[in-house]
């Protein structure tokens, strides 16, 4: 053993060395000029991004590892290559630097898991009455956004409200045109009927106005206008009318009773308060728009144990803000690491002066407080969360004959109606939870309707046949060993972990199957095809003869078919991948069904973009009806030329 242990410490020596070679070699040309590096391994992985004020001080740092700590060497020894980009000032470096690594996710740097977009109410501005909805995503549309909410139940509740409040419809323009006479939404006094002219434009116009003054913080003065006006109603005993501005009143109460952090003095601010324990970080922001608390969300950023909270807070709300508006003021809980040059960038991104503030007393104080508590709060639970996944995980392992807990769970099913939009979906899941991008779908093409066995056969085909070809794939964990089936639970020196953040080229260490003995079958078959059916581990999991939860049934090699008790809590671990594995394929056959029923048979002719299309059914009515018409019939439509109506003619005929 004590050999052995030289030996490691021989060949690990000679790694750093030959790191340390290569970055002295990439620093022989490099100028003292701000931009951004990329260190990378020899199978092209990039290890860690990193920006600096001057290239060549920076990277020379990495040439003395003995003044780096252990993660860092480690990380030197590992590089066998460096790429370079010059910027113009540090700022841009820190810009680029974000976004290279939201994009290439290195193991060595800080990085922001989740990262989803916030989503806004929209009042639109394309349409003489404007209509309210929720919105997510890039902002083309004409109108007036509102928003980042931290959640979608932040925006339904507030959409409730401005439609209780002001009346405002959320029919699509479509619908809106259509209407003959008022929809439920005007008997329940949620919209004012606009559709059927029961107001006119300019009376429209001003229910919208009173809803920006709303979304602008200017709910005070909107409330004590409505109560002024049931009491002019009261007055003059309409008290149907008086009624009506007491349910809005109450709606207005009810949405500033669900804000209830509100703090004088702060209009547009995020606070985000950093929590650490056992490793682990949670950062906490409260979104305040307006002067109203938007809502709240937890972030756990991956990072080294050694990372301090400024060094983590400065990467998350570079990433953080790579893709996001930034509000005026950022009040913060540590003062993150070179917080003028933050400041700097998100200032040349945004148009407008940014403050970045770490309060030590009054209202704010008070405030980034009560942020601070609940992310310490959000951080048990969430360490809570990964022990109890922990201890499923070693159950599963247990339970499955495996050596080691399952660092990578893969979950397949399928979905379909009588054979219709067959499509077959893979869940991913692991120590930190479900991995959701890693999440893939298949869209079955080879296998006969209403075949499940054969659908799951081409699943498994289609996810390991470019996996096996591909030369820079990692091996799997564990080798198959002697004839029999026993896997050896040795390290391949080629498998990269999955930090949670994996894809398509990964092994996975358990393949969980929802079907019965057919499934598990068709799996074995393929996953033996191609050589690899000791490599992992394969189960199938199915509904018992009742179908009731509780009494599934597992296949397995080796194994006689078996059930757990009922409250056994592997059981319903193993439920909770299952049922999402299901919910996932059952939204992915939902969403190509819809697709398949919007879709229209002039999106087959080149040149029919969306005006002509409008224009065709607007003129003929239906999609059918165009493959019917005629050729003088279809010249005779706006904005369709004879050589184009020849051409839709050609197509269908």
């Amino acid at each position: 053993m004590r050999g052995m242990g030289k030996k490691n410490d021989t060949k690990e020596l000679t790694a750093l060395k030959e790191g340390v070679a290569v970055i002295a070699k990439a620093l022989r040309n490099l100028p003292a000029t701000p931009g951004v590096y990329r260190m990378m391994s020899d199978s092209g992985e990039v290890l860690y991004v990193g920006k600096a004020k001057s290239l060549k001080k920076r990277v020379d740092a990495y040439t003395k590892p003995d003044r780096q700590p252990v993660r860092i060497q480690r990380m030197i020894a590992q590089t066998r290559s460096m790429e370079f980009v010059h910027t113009h000032t540090e700022a841009e470096a820190l810009l680029l630097e974000s976004n290279l690594i939201k994009k290439l996710k290195p193991r060595y740097n800080v990085l922001l898991r989740d990262d989803k977009s916030f989503p806004y109410i929209l009042l639109t501005g394309d349409h003489d009455f404007p209509q309210v909805l929720k919105h997510r995503g890039t902002k083309k549309r004409k109108g007036a956004y509102y928003g980042p909410f931290a959640g979608v139940g932040d925006v339904n509740r507030t959409i409730a409200t401005l439609q209780r409040a002001f009346m405002l419809r959320n029919c699509s323009d479509s619908y809106f045109a259509q209407r003959t006479r008022p929809c439920l939404q005007y008997h329940i006094k949620r919209c004012t009927a606009p559709c059927v002219g029961h107001v006119t434009k300019d009376e429209y116009a001003g229910q919208v106005a009173q809803a920006k003054d709303f979304l602008d913080g200017k709910s005070k003065q909107i409330q004590e206008r409505f109560a002024r006006e049931m009491q002019k109603a009261s007055a003059e005993e309409d008290y149907e009318k008086a009624a009506g501005y007491r349910d809005r009143i109450k709606a207005l109460s009810a949405i500033q009773a669900h804000q209830d952090i509100n703090v004088g003095g702060i209009r547009d601010a995020d606070v985000m308060a950093l929590a650490q324990d056992g490793g682990r970080s949670c950062i906490q922001i409260f979104f305040f728009r307006a002067g109203c608390n938007y809502g709240n969300r937890s972030y756990f950023p991956r990072h080294d144990t050694d990372d301090s909270p400024e060094h983590i807070l400065s990467a998350f709300m570079a990433q953080f803000y790579e893709n996001k508006p930034v509000p005026r003021t950022l009040i913060v809980s540590h003062v993150p690491e070179e917080k003028e040059l933050i400041a700097e960038a998100l200032e040349s991104r945004a148009g407008y002066n940014v403050s970045i503030e770490r309060p030590s007393r009054g209202a704010r104080k008070r405030l980034l407080d009560f942020v601070l508590k609940n992310a310490k709060d959000a951080l048990k639970r969430n360490l809570a969360e990964a022990q109890a996944e922990g201890e499923c995980l070693e159950g599963v392992a247990a339970l499955f004959g495996m050596d080691e807990a399952p660092e990578r769970i893969e979950v397949y099913d399928n979905s379909h109606i009588s054979g219709t939009n067959m499509v077959g979906a893979m869940i991913v899941a692991g120590p930190g939870g479900f991995r959701k991008n890693a999440y893939r779908k298949f869209n079955i093409k080879t296998a006969a309707a209403s075949d499940d066995t054969g659908m799951m056969r081409e699943v498994m085909e289609r996810r390991f046949k470019k996996l096996l070809v591909d030369d820079t794939a990692p091996s799997p964990r564990r080798k198959p060993g002697p004839i029999g089936g026993k896997i050896q639970g040795t390290m391949d020196p080629g498998f990269r972990r999955d930090d949670g953040e994996g894809d398509f080229s990964d092994w996975p260490d358990l393949l969980l199957i929802d079907g019965g003995q057919g499934q598990y079958n068709a799996v074995k078959e393929v996953l033996e095809e191609f050589g690899i059916f000791d490599a992992v581990t394969l189960v199938s999991i199915a509904k018992g003869e009742d179908r009731n939860a509780g009494h599934e049934r597992f296949f397995m090699e080796g194994k006689k078919p078996f059930q757990l008790p009922v409250g056994d809590p592997v059981l319903h671990y193993l439920q909770r991948l299952r049922d999402e594995a299901h919910r996932f394929a059952v939204g992915s056959h939902r969403a190509r069904r819809k697709k398949e029923i919007a879709a229209s048979p002039l999106d087959e002719i080149a040149g029919i973009g969306a005006a002509r299309k409008k224009a065709l059914l607007h003129h003929f009515g239906s999609g059918k009806a165009v493959t019917q018409a005629g050729l003088k019939d279809l010249e005779a439509v706006d904005g369709i030329s004879k050589a184009m109506a020849q051409k839709i003619y050609d197509h269908f005929h």
